[in-house]
């Protein structure tokens, strides 16, 4: 039976926790006596606790985050009732900062701060040795990456075979962009290169091909992010597929060739513009050459097979409507497979929390703490943009609909959508558990009020649907499809 247990709720089972995975490899003498036990949200608390107190620890570590920390300060109950004695000892960015008023950091035993590889593990060994330290919240100072032991070798087959592989090959970030926890890094520190590339032979050797890497700013350093790439292009396999994040603006010549080279399906790229309105990203600390960012952009659409992922954020301070939807059309017309809207959060900890009073930001006090309104964009417009964002998760970034979405946007994206997004929950009153037939049948009724051509909407719809099998259509779209798309709006 282990005595320490390292845990957490992963969002989806696919998500496999690196986190977890460089705590144990760095336990030392103590790896023996621990072991890793991960949950996805979907289990029930009481399940969770009964699966770890089964196996009789003495020491529990949980990996709080923003996705998780409801269920994991249901855990911390459920196990300071079930077993005292145990030690709960809790980690990661959720309880970094603000511990003070959280009641998850009051019930555990211990709450570390930073990154935790070394503070842990010492932690560990006071307990079983049976010292309590008096200090029960600790800041960990950061561990010379030189002198970590990679955790790469505790990602089991099943892991490999069925998970994306959390990599990385630097920590921390030199930006200091206010909506994020990485503007509180000093900079970004690699890892040793040829250590980590050894690592990454293993791993694929091992049969593992869908490698996500978690660095910040991988582009940052172009001589190394090129190594990395000729490594992998090198040793390209089926299957091989890779995810960076990349700064917008800096795409240098030694970058491009071997981007260019990776076969279609084996390459995304995460590129955050956030906002082009220069005036907001002076407010938020973004330095951003927006005419390099678009040049980039159209650069990689044309040379690469890239997948591009992008990002926007609704409600940075100093930005209303106009500004993010003019953004959001800019960003449309470079084309991007991906557009990514997110909700501004208010992190525990990140510097966005200075802008509340001058900006007027208020903040759901509840996780994930997503925006509620700014002297920019009211309440009631911020709800509808949150449902404009969910819509357009589930219409266009699913990439079921490229055909009527184009003919859903016309030439002012943002607005159009905007209004199909209002029209869509005025006539569902819901954002989640809609099919793709439900949403198919809404883009047909919302298309055909607005008086475009019903054939030729019709005709989009079921091109868009061409590969489903007919006993998966609704009953509307498969009399539009016996009629070979020659419809009436009464069908």
């Amino acid at each position: 039976m282990p005595t320490i247990l390292l845990t957490t709720f992963n969002a989806r089972y696919i998500h496999p926790a690196l986190g977890l995975r460089s705590l144990y490899a760095n336990l030392g003498e103590l790896r023996a006596e621990a072991a890793l036990v991960e949950f996805t949200l979907a289990l029930p608390i009481a399940t969770a606790a009964e699966r770890l107190l089964a196996q009789a620890p003495r020491i529990i570590g949980i990996g709080v985050y923003i996705w998780n920390v409801r269920e994991s300060a249901a855990l911390v109950a459920e196990l300071r009732q079930r077993a005292p004695e145990v030690s709960l000892v809790l980690g990661g960015p959720e309880v970094s900062f603000e511990q003070g008023e959280q009641p998850i950091c009051q019930a555990a035993d211990y709450v570390i701060a930073g990154q935790a590889e070394y503070a842990f593990a010492q932690l560990c060994r006071q307990l079983l040795a049976g010292e309590r330290p008096t200090e029960r919240f600790i800041t960990a100072p950061p561990p010379p990456l030189a002198d970590l032991a990679l955790p790469y070798d505790d990602y089991s087959d099943q892991d490999l075979a069925e998970r994306l592989t959390y990599v990385e090959a630097s920590r921390g970030c030199p930006f200091k962009c206010d909506f994020c926890l990485s503007a509180l890094d000093r900079s970004s520190t690699p890892f040793d290169l040829d250590r980590f590339l050894t690592a990454m032979e293993r791993l694929l050797a091992r049969g593992a091909r869908r490698f996500k890497f978690v660095d910040r700013t991988f582009n940052l350093a172009p001589a190394t992010a090129r190594r990395i790439l000729e490594f992998f292009l090198d040793r390209r396999v089926p299957g091989l597929f890779l995810h960076f994040e990349v700064v917008p603006d800096r795409l240098p010549s030694a970058l491009r060739e071997p981007l260019a080279r990776f076969p279609p399906g084996s390459l995304q790229l995460e590129v955050g513009i956030q906002s082009f309105n220069p005036q907001v990203q002076q407010h938020i600390r973004r330095r951003q050459d927006d005419s390099a960012t678009q040049a980039n952009l159209r650069w990689l659409r044309r040379h690469t097979h890239a997948h591009l992922h992008t990002d926007l954020i609704i409600g940075l301070p100093g930005e209303d409507l106009a500004s993010f939807a003019a953004g959001f059309d800019r960003l449309w017309q470079l084309d991007p497979q991906e557009i990514q809207v997110g909700i501004l959060k208010r992190l525990r900890g990140a510097p966005i929390a200075r802008h509340c009073q001058p900006f007027e930001l208020s903040f759901d006090p509840e996780p994930p703490y997503p925006i509620r309104s700014s002297a920019q964009i009211d309440a009631a417009t911020m709800t509808r943009l949150a449902h404009f964002a969910r819509y357009w998760e589930l219409v266009a970034n699913s990439g079921r609909f490229p055909r009527t979405l184009r003919r859903l946007l016309g030439d002012t994206p943002c607005a159009h959508f905007l209004a199909f997004s209002d029209w869509l929950y005025a006539h569902t009153a819901r954002t989640h558990r809609l099919s793709p037939h439900q949403l198919a049948e809404g883009l047909w009724d919302y298309l055909s009020a607005q008086g475009q051509p019903a054939e030729a909407v019709a005709a989009d719809l079921l091109a868009d649907h061409a590969t489903i099998a007919d006993r998966h259509l609704s009953p509307r779209l498969k009399a539009l499809r016996r009629e070979g798309g020659a419809a009436s709006a009464g069908v």
